[in-house]
């Protein structure tokens, strides 16, 4: 895959989950690159916010209210980019998600997740996939195009505590694997699996206005969109960011212990396991990635 400059003057940026947090910090930055910019999201106020912002400093980013859940949302959603941006899509962020509790005695609590940060993926791709790539292979000079996935680290260490979260974004980093492989041969079309660290958003507790103090180790969404913006310039697929408490060391160390657990025949999420915290910690001390 050839490193993605979709970050050009005229280009056009769709962004789900972008009233706030890193879909908001991405809309921003691609507006200040002088893009056009949709950005959707399913929250009234958090759009109003944007739309007021936007008209009040005469940046070119829109507002579109959605479920990314719903199919028949995407179809307005395509009518809409057909008629703002013609149909061209350089930059497709899919990037709306929710953090809510769930449990194994309550299946509606995996669905309300599942809806979002799963099938909002799905869907996306269904429905926009076709425009990113048209928009990739026109020779008016618009292209390339990049699709950015954003998952998680609960998704690969899988963490107990909530099995919906961490069974979306499982599943969101597969999906994303799959696209990245069928696209291999797309010189013009790049896709990047965005993993955050810990970051001070909404589902971190901050949501805009609400006055809380950025914990020390939590980065910034700003900080999440210049790494993403440097990694996406070097061609990366998998672009795993730190926080101020964890390098991207120790989160490769987390990782290749937890595939560990499956090659070693080991109990499930052993690094949680108290008989086993001891182990695995002086196996991440001693061991060298």
């Amino acid at each position: 895959m050839a490193p993605s400059s979709v970050f050009q003057p005229g280009n056009t940026a769709v962004i789900t989950g972008g009233a706030s947090g890193i879909g908001l910090a991405l809309a921003q930055r691609c507006a200040a690159h002088g893009m056009r910019v949709l950005i959707t999201d399913w929250d009234d106020e958090l759009l109003g916010k944007v739309a007021a912002a936007a008209a009040d400093d005469g940046s070119s980013i829109a507002t579109f209210k959605m479920d990314v859940g719903r199919l028949e949302d995407w179809a307005r959603l395509q009518e809409r980019i057909n008629g703002d941006f013609g149909g061209m899509i350089n930059l497709l962020a899919l990037n709306a998600g929710v953090g809510s509790p769930s449990s194994f005695s309550d299946a509606a609590s995996f669905r309300r997740v599942l809806d979002t940060n799963l099938y909002g993926v799905i869907n996306g791709l269904s429905t926009l996939l076709g425009g990113v790539q048209s928009t990739a292979a026109t020779e008016s000079g618009s292209g390339p195009s990049a699709i950015v996935i954003t998952g998680s680290k609960q998704g690969i260490t899988n963490p107990p505590g909530n099995p919906a979260y961490n069974a979306s974004k499982a599943a969101v980093k597969t999906l994303a694997e799959q696209l990245c492989f069928d696209l291999r041969d797309s010189a013009n079309v790049s896709v990047h699996l965005l993993v955050p660290g810990w970051t001070f958003t909404g589902l971190s507790g901050n949501r805009p206005g609400g006055g809380k103090e950025k914990p020390a180790g939590a980065w910034w969404p700003e900080q999440v969109v210049d790494y993403l913006e440097a990694k996406m310039a070097e061609g990366k697929f998998y672009i795993l960011c730190p926080d101020n408490d964890v390098d991207e060391e120790t989160d490769k160390k987390r990782m290749l212990w937890s595939v560990g657990d499956v090659v070693e025949g080991r109990p499930a999420l052993t690094r949680w396991h108290e008989e086993w915290k001891t182990q695995a910690q002086e196996w991440m001390d001693n061991q060298k990635v």
